[in-house]
């Protein structure tokens, strides 16, 4: 196949500024790809570039060079922009970068290096997608992150898998739960708790950063439903990290973040958005403020501590059913834990935020618990009754992500199994017929129907 010239815009015609040359900056590192579900695959590509310098700009390809190259992508180009642009460790997102890496390209943008996983990546052609950037000797290779790509995500979605499940997440760190002999198992949870703590750095991947805790439930709750939530518990920590500074207000949220995605995110950047907005209403902006901050801390800082609670892989199988999670706890704390709007996680967190387990979370009761406008994981009680009560309660409204979950994601891969498969085949996945898919209909089939018997039933209550 003959190969198209290679296409380098003229000024003005750049995907984002600047739009003339910058000087190359060694400091400054390139890394790009497709970005196909927000994993904590990507985010440790990105977090392992960003250690090698102090700027990291990603080139995210466009819908049409991956169908050319690849096969066809998830998520569409707006929403994997929007996952890139919140990861802590990405300075700028590049929209439309070349499927083969240019050289023009980077340097335009001033990078000296091009960072890339130790696997091969190719074009249509075959041919090695980093060949002009290792020929002129601008290239670095770190480690692919293990267990994790969107191939097995989609094989999770189209088998219906279990095997990936956490029961424990203290259990699998401490090597107690998994697969393996037991010396492999410790090896596991020790490389899990190293991983974890990485993935809590700060922008510059270096540094602490988003600090970890767990909650540990006392007694088992009487019922799934937030009525027979139990309030005995704690929270332990697993990470040190940054803890709010003064004056800052410290906000909850939760949820199952699974396949971490444009809606989880947009509901993140708008809670900070909606902190920001309050901030400034009391003069948090202002410049005798701003100056009083670095002054008695070295820098400055956003009036927002948000804290993420993840829920344990049972709970969010209990409300929906089939195979979801379709990342587990690790994997989905991960994903958490890279977001740049997110200052600490809680591990293992109940889906009943109780007024007891809001005032046992490491910085007391939050000034605001805030909920998105839509339920994934609808209940027939309310789950944030106590949060209501105490006038600590907010929603934030509908926005342009707010339909892309879980479920919303795998109906992608399902209604377009026949190029999904076409594409798990191309990289050695077995095929898995006709009756697996039925199989997985069915089970959504069911699952929906729950939902909607439980909407009804809280809808006649309220």
């Amino acid at each position: 196949m003959a190969s198209l010239p290679e296409y380098v815009p003229k000024p003005g015609d750049w995907p984002v500024d600047p739009q003339h040359d910058v000087p190359i900056d060694e400091h400054r590192i390139w890394i790009d790809g497709c970005f196909d579900f927000s994993h904590h695959g990507h985010a440790g590509a990105m977090l392992q570039a960003r250690q090698l310098g102090k700027e990291l700009l990603v080139g995210v390809h466009s819908d049409e060079a991956i169908l050319e190259n690849k096969g066809p992508t998830v998520m569409t180009l707006k929403e994997r922009i929007a996952a890139v642009d919140a990861c802590r460790w990405a300075t700028k997102s590049i929209p439309h970068a070349p499927y083969v890496t240019s050289l023009p390209w980077i340097s335009h943008y001033g990078c000296k290096y091009v960072v890339h996983g130790d696997d091969i990546t190719s074009d249509a052609s075959g041919e090695d997608c980093y060949r002009f950037v290792k020929a002129a000797g601008r290239f670095k290779i770190v480690k692919r992150t293990p267990g994790i790509s969107t191939t097995d995500l989609v094989g999770r979605m189209l088998l219906c898998t279990k095997t990936h499940f956490i029961k424990s997440l203290d259990k699998a760190l401490s090597g107690e739960e998994g697969s393996g002999s037991e010396q492999e198992r410790k090896q596991d949870g020790q490389q899990m708790k190293e991983r974890i703590k990485v993935y809590s750095s700060n922008e510059t991947g270096l540094e602490p950063g988003s600090e970890v805790w767990v909650w540990h439930q006392g007694v088992e709750s009487k019922t799934a439903e937030p009525s027979g939530a139990s309030d005995d518990g704690k929270c332990t920590k697993m990470v040190d990290g940054i803890a709010p500074k003064k004056g800052q207000r410290v906000v909850y949220v939760d949820g199952g973040f699974d396949l971490f995605s444009s809606g989880h995110i947009e509901f993140l950047r708008s809670v900070v958005e909606k902190e920001e907005a309050e901030g400034r209403q009391q003069g948090w902006y202002s410049s005798e403020a701003t100056q009083q901050r670095i002054s008695e801390t070295g820098s400055d800082y956003g009036p927002a501590y948000v804290v993420a609670g993840v829920h344990d892989d049972q709970v969010i199988n209990h409300w929906k059913g089939v195979n979801y999670p379709i990342m587990n706890i690790f994997e989905r704390g991960l994903c958490v834990l890279q977001c740049k709007y997110i200052s600490a996680v809680v591990f293992s967190a109940p889906f009943t935020p109780t007024s007891s387990f809001l005032n046992s979370l490491p910085y007391g009761l939050p000034s605001v618990v805030y909920h998105g406008p839509t339920s994934f994981m609808p209940s027939v009680e309310d789950p944030y009754v106590d949060a209501r009560k105490l006038g600590i309660f907010q929603e934030i409204l509908s926005h342009d992500f707010s339909h892309v979950n879980a479920g919303e994601i795998v109906g992608r891969i399902m209604r377009s199994r026949a190029q999904y498969e076409e594409r798990q085949r191309v990289k050695g996945v077995k095929g898995i017929g006709e009756e697996a898919v039925r199989r997985r209909e069915e089970m959504e089939r069911e699952e929906s129907a729950k939902a909607a018997e439980r909407e009804a039933l809280r809808q006649s209550k309220a």
